[in-house]
């Protein structure tokens, strides 16, 4: 299988999501995409343990796609070797009333990853100007000064947030948790496929929502609203990688490696080293340990 290389998949200067492919064919098999995929699953889930002990760094990774885009499979394939308290997944749904109450990324700040954790936000405060911009009169449920009606919601309001958004990100990543962002680009035409599956198959019924199709009446805008994001907030200390998602097998590998370069960029992240005065004394340690027998 070709090597993957993390830079092919980085934003870098504005991008134009309908002349990126949704399907990286690169002829590998199966097989061959599962055995890369268990190989970097073994080194993040051993890093994550170095991590850990380190503890200066969080790592935040962001995942954003369409529905049926797989965000759900690839956090259960990519993080099943980590240790259970050092990967917590977030599920951001509709704001709840408490979080209504807050600003619209408080909920965000308080799902932060602990050093030396991972968080994996399974969409993300980029809904904030994605779903939003799509349905509008979803902002008057904030209650915010000025917004009396939809129509005061203007081109600048969205700007804002975009700033807002940036400056969340900076903030964050100067005080030690490392953002890594994967939006998943999968064609109308797969995720058709993928809806029909869901109602011709048993076992996937329980995923279908008529929801789904109703908001694949807006895709055209999701589009437009999912490219102006990218573009406005792919920066270098919090980059968006755009990730083939027709294929979900590769676009877990895809993801994975991505996460291992990146962290492998940290070269401080190492296991703590005792002090030297503890260790001269390693033996007698010992044998006072022996002598409890």
């Amino acid at each position: 299988m070709k090597s993957i290389n993390p830079d092919d998949f980085k934003v870098i200067g504005k991008i134009d999501l309908s002349k990126i492919p949704t399907n990286l064919f690169n002829g590998a098999s199966e097989d061959d995409k599962e055995e890369k995929l268990d190989k970097v699953q073994t080194k993040l889930s051993e890093l994550q343990d170095v991590m850990y002990a380190h503890n200066r760094y969080g790592v935040l990774i962001c995942l954003q796609g369409m529905d049926t885009s797989g965000k759900d499979s690839l956090i259960r394939e990519v993080f099943k070797e980590f240790n259970p308290r050092g990967v917590v997944v977030h599920s951001f749904k509709t704001p709840n009333s408490t979080e209504l109450e807050h600003d619209y990324l408080w909920r965000h700040y308080l799902a932060l990853p602990e050093k030396g954790k991972f968080a994996v936000f399974n969409r993300t405060h980029y809904e904030n100007v994605l779903v939003t911009r799509v349905h509008p009169e979803y902002i008057m449920n904030e209650n915010l000064p000025g917004i009396e009606k939809v129509e005061d919601i203007t081109p600048q309001f969205w700007e804002n947030r975009m700033e807002q958004i940036n400056n969340f990100e900076k903030h964050i990543t100067q005080n030690g948790t490392i953002v890594l962002k994967f939006y998943f680009h999968m064609s109308k035409e797969e995720q058709r496929k993928r809806l029909l599956r869901r109602l011709e198959e048993v076992e996937h019924h329980w995923k279908f929502s008529p929801g789904d199709l109703k908001e694949r009446e807006h895709w055209e805008e999701y589009m437009q609203y999912y490219e102006e994001a990218i573009n406005k907030t792919a920066t270098e200390n919090a980059p968006w990688y755009i990730i083939p998602a027709d294929d979900k097998e590769m676009a877990r590998y895809i993801v994975a490696k991505i996460i291992w370069e990146e962290m492998q960029k940290r070269t401080d992240i190492k296991e703590p080293q005792l002090d030297e005065k503890v260790k001269a004394n390693f033996e007698m340690y010992k044998e006072m340990l022996k002598k409890e027998n």
